[in-house]
């Protein structure tokens, strides 16, 4: 019999830690972490990828259960490669089959979908054979809404029940709260964003610490770095910085932590342009030091062409970097320009999509007008701190979400 103390949560995510981890698995991990494990007991059925790795294992205050097809060290390149591309499609079913297999040993109290596809449809498979157990869905989607219904054509029925059937639907935004209400889900709604950990990206680092990054990075003083910490993907739009480059002078550089299968593309364009000398690409590096590659660099960039919401804005904010974005989905909830939002406190330039002429404008805006920028900055920090903490959306979650729906 289940410990009617403990909550057991099963958790439906495509991937977890320690590999590919985005925007949406950071979220899991601050969210259970937080969580008292004699209030909440979470597994979670996830992608293995990576042979390496044991199929079952404790991460944090999640015990991990890996399925699917693997290699040995995979790159994010192989994940389009096969076996490995298979995964996404096989997963939607297979997920479903050991949740009932976990169920039977385990008896969840509640079941929680990260995004709707592929994430919704094993979520929605269970809640067919087991109707009782209550079923979260949250959407953290950041491609283009209308790719992920494209994606999502040949389970339609199952995707659509993905949103009908939930209990409540979790949106990191305004934006991706009305598709769910588009798709159909009529039930309890909630808005509640990601966050970002305030006391780590507001830490004031030594100047010693920050002139030894600087030297390994090679910035040198009078040199402006606009810097860009994700996924090197079209929807981030970081060819439109690159193009950018070519209006700005030579000392404006672009820095670029992450990986993608958009990286050869950039390359290529930087070449073209003649602009690759002031081009840099890192690696992933762990989050707990990502701050101090921040408050090196002088401008946070990611005119995004799609956006669910985006964790790297709000951490950009909180170690007081100026933001530079468009207003595209989600980001819409937090980015505030001077002309386009007169009725709300300024916390960043916006800029519409596809546009390198208004990033070039916004980031000589951004130099010239140092009094101006600080102010914004100032403001944005502040907004960050009051909104997006950690804390305050792990208390979110579980008053609004887990002991309404799991009472």
């Amino acid at each position: 019999m289940p410990d009617k103390k403990v909550k057991k949560i099963l958790i439906f995510s495509l991937a977890y830690y320690p590999n590919f981890v985005g925007g949406a698995e950071v979220a899991l991990k601050e969210i259970t972490d937080r969580v008292s494990p004699e209030e909440f007991e979470f597994h979670m059925i996830t992608l293995q990828f990576d042979s390496r790795l044991p199929r079952t294992e404790r991460v944090g205050n999640v015990i991990v259960h890996r399925i699917g097809f693997s290699r040995s060290a995979p790159l994010i390149d192989d994940l389009q490669r096969f076996p490995l591309f298979l995964n996404k499609y096989w997963y939607q079913f297979m997920a479903a089959r050991k949740a009932a297999v976990l169920h039977r040993q385990y008896q969840f109290n509640g079941i929680w979908a990260m995004m709707a596809h592929s994430s919704g449809v094993p979520a929605a498979l269970f809640k067919i054979f087991h109707p009782k157990v209550p079923y979260v869905l949250t959407l953290q989607e950041g491609d283009p809404l209308e790719y992920i219904e494209q994606l999502a054509r040949p389970v339609w029925p199952l995707f659509s029940r993905a949103f009908t059937s939930a209990n409540m639907v979790v949106a990191e935004s305004t934006f991706l709260g009305r598709w769910a209400r588009r798709r159909g889900f009529t039930g309890s709604l909630e808005v509640i964003p990601n966050g970002m950990d305030a006391a780590r990206f507001a830490r004031v680092p030594s100047e010693d610490e920050l002139e030894a990054l600087r030297a390994k990075l090679g910035k040198r003083e009078g040199e402006t770095w606009l810097i860009h910490t994700g996924r090197l993907v079209h929807k981030n739009a970081l060819d439109t910085v690159i193009l950018a480059l070519s209006h700005l002078t030579d000392s404006v550089h672009f820095f670029m932590i992450g990986d993608g299968p958009d990286k050869n593309a950039l390359v290529a364009l930087a070449d073209k342009l003649g602009v690759s000398a002031r081009i840099h690409f890192h690696p992933y590096v762990p989050l707990e030091d990502i701050p101090n590659y921040l408050k090196v660099c002088d401008i946070f960039i990611r005119p995004s062409r799609s956006e669910g919401m985006g964790n790297s804005f709000i951490e950009a904010m909180a170690a007081e970097l100026p933001v530079i974005a468009t207003q595209e989905g989600g980001i819409a909830d937090f980015l505030f320009d001077a002309k386009r939002n007169p009725d709300k406190e300024t916390t960043g330039w916006a800029v519409d999509k596809d546009s390198s002429e208004q990033v070039a404008t916004a980031v000589q805006d951004i130099i010239a007008n140092q009094e101006q920028t600080k102010k914004v900055v100032a403001t944005a920090r502040q907004f960050a701190l009051d909104k997006f903490d950690w804390d305050i959306i792990v208390k979110d979650m579980r008053e609004k979400v887990f002991a309404r729906v799991l009472k």
